[in-house]
């Protein structure tokens, strides 16, 4: 495979800078464990929290410097030997090139015309990195032994790929060796580049991804140092921060879900050349054929030849792509912000509230999202808020009244009221709610406007920025969108206008309409969070008494997987988002 031979592993820097004993380094290791295992601060201590575990982290580098495998050359020096294995080992190689395109990064660019729909990728299994090759690969015996390794796949395709990446003998080896030596994930963004972040709807996020990050590193250090089934691993003579950074963010910016070989549940994998594609909007294209066992991907829409060819990653918001993807989508449909909400338990008519809650399927206390677009919120939301603002009569009326159980299918749908009066409150709740959001940021919208056209702007501080900007741009909307609502109906209150009737026969309108099962809106992923006193609002952090609420559980994978495709391969769909952080563990 051409230059295979002139390509050698060096250790990065010219060395340490000074010798440091097992033990010493063993101790430190020990307090940054048990500094990321600590209770969670108190609320506006995060930050505080953040820069305490980075001191640590930063000390350890320190020490490891020089320590790091690294490859000889650039990146693209390793393109053809991927090409040619990927061609070897019966993955489709025509039609396609791996091209810089410049701030975008690699991808894939068309050497022909291909028609949209056009099959024009796949990859067999034995190409693709997963949890089961790590089983039967050096990591097997302490796969076996670990219940953090095999509760957290992605944990475990990290530690596969270091393992791998320190075998010259790998046959993954050409696919490593294309991987980028750095990201820019949050992880490598210096401690300024986070600050800018403070305030932010995303921020808790950013700080939780490290802290699980060094925490994982702290584990996973000492028991490859101590544990009998990893004295073979390679890891034991050399364990970097940088390198569990360099792996985590590797999964993290490619990991995707696959059925295993009998298709009877999914597993992770990192999938070879596909990885390589960049994103636009779009549909997920992407699918597993269980009968050829193999990833298949088709074109999105027509290419010409020289074209760069895009997938879809999934619905995800600019916060998800900058914090596990490493970029920000400037026309992101999906764009939104999470706002955590809740029924005060302190509240008379709570439990009224709560019932008629849980009757839709909606917690009392969970968090939602504002969307980018029209409308700005969900059913799910426009149905919390119809509840949270209803008066006692209404609320017995949607308990106890005639058709109470239908009228809870009625609550996310906006063509039938609760009445003029609660639309109105609850449009004006969400006008002055996005707009004493927009007031705890530390800058304007016109502020970052201008950040950002500054000429020696680093890539994280501008990643930064240009996040912290779009969710300001959301809530701005919502505050807009709220404001017109609420003129909306109060022109329908004077005019009295009469409110519309929900009929039997309007149950096919709902978007639940499975009329037999009466089961109400199911809110499938929103996070349950602690209930308090008063009513559980998102405040960004350090700008107000609570921290910010991050994005979906962590645990979560693949959150974006289409629906199954039931054809002739009975196969599912994979879904394009392809990271996640990986996630805090129970133990360690």
């Amino acid at each position: 495979m051409g230059k295979k031979s002139r390509v050698k592993t060096q250790k990065s820097g010219s060395g340490a800078n000074t010798v440091v004993s097992p033990k010493e380094m063993m101790n430190l290791i020990s307090e940054l464990l048990q500094k990321c295992s600590s209770a969670a601060p108190s609320a506006g201590k995060e930050w505080e929290e953040y820069i305490q575990i980075r001191s640590l982290v930063e000390k350890i580098r320190k020490k490891q410097k020089g320590l790091s495998t690294v490859f000889e050359g650039d990146r693209e020096d390793y393109f053809p030997d991927l090409m040619s294995w990927a061609q070897e080992n019966g993955a489709s190689c025509d039609g396609f090139t791996v091209t810089n395109f410049g701030t975008e990064g690699y991808g894939l660019r068309a050497t022909r015309d291909i028609k949209a729909e056009e099959l024009f990728l796949w990859i067999p299994r034995k190409m693709l990195m997963t949890v089961e090759s790590a089983q039967n690969s050096l990591l097997g015996p302490l796969y076996g032994q670990d219940r953090i390794m095999q509760a957290m796949g992605n944990v475990t395709l990290a530690l596969h790929l270091l393992c791998e990446r320190a075998s010259p003998s790998s046959f993954w080896l050409p696919y490593i060796r294309s991987l980028p030596q750095e990201y820019d994930t949050p992880l490598y963004y210096q401690q300024d580049d986070v600050q800018l972040l403070l305030g932010t709807q995303a921020v808790q996020d950013v700080l939780s991804q490290y802290k699980n990050t060094a925490r994982q590193y702290a584990y996973f250090y000492k028991l490859v140092q101590t544990h009998p089934a990893a004295s073979k691993l390679p890891l034991k003579d050399s364990f970097t921060f940088d390198d569990y950074r360099w792996a985590v963010s590797s999964v993290m910016t490619r990991q995707n879900q696959i059925p295993t070989e009998d298709g009877s549940r999914v597993t992770l994998a990192l999938i070879p050349l596909w990885d390589m594609c960049n994103h636009t909007n779009g549909l997920i294209t992407t699918g597993y054929n269980l009968e050829d066992d193999r990833c298949e991907c088709v074109t999105l829409q027509d290419y010409k030849e020289n074209e760069q060819i895009y997938i879809f990653y999934g619905t995800r918001s600019n916060a998800e792509f900058v914090i596990h993807n490493g970029f920000f989508f400037q026309d992101n449909a999906h764009d939104r912000v999470k706002i955590k909400l809740g029924v005060s338990k302190s509240e008379r008519l709570y439990a009224m509230k709560a019932e008629v809650l849980a009757r839709a399927g909606i917690p009392a206390s969970c968090v939602f999202a504002l969307h980018c677009n029209e409308p700005p919120i969900s059913a799910q939301l426009l149905a919390f808020l119809r509840v949270f603002c209803m008066t006692e009569e209404e609320l017995k009326d949607y308990l106890l009244g005639d058709g109470a159980i239908n009228k809870i299918f009625t609550l996310g749908n906006s063509e039938f009221p609760v009445s003029w009066e609660n639309e109105i409150k609850l449009w004006t709740f969400l006008e002055n709610r996005a707009t004493l959001l927009l007031k705890t940021y530390k800058t304007t919208s016109e502020d970052d406007r201008s950040f950002l056209e500054k000429p020696d702007l680093s890539l994280h501080s501008r990643l930064a920025v240009q996040l912290r900007l779009a969710e300001k741009q959301i809530l701005e909307k919502v505050s807009a969108s709220g404001r017109d609502k609420r003129l909306h109906f109060q022109k329908k209150l004077e005019e009295g206008a009469p409110l519309p009737h929900f009929e039997e026969s309007d149950i096919a309108l709902l978007e639940n309409s499975d009329t037999d099962a009466k089961l109400p809106i199911i809110l499938r992923k929103l996070e349950e969070v602690e209930e308090g006193d008063g009513l559980q609002v998102e405040e960004p952090l350090l700008n107000g008494e609570k921290g910010g609420f991050g994005t979906e559980k962590s645990q979560e994978v693949s959150r974006d997987v289409a629906s199954v495709r039931m054809g002739q391969t009975q196969a599912p769909e994979l879904s394009a988002t392809r990271t996640e952080d990986i996630p805090k563990e129970n133990s360690a």
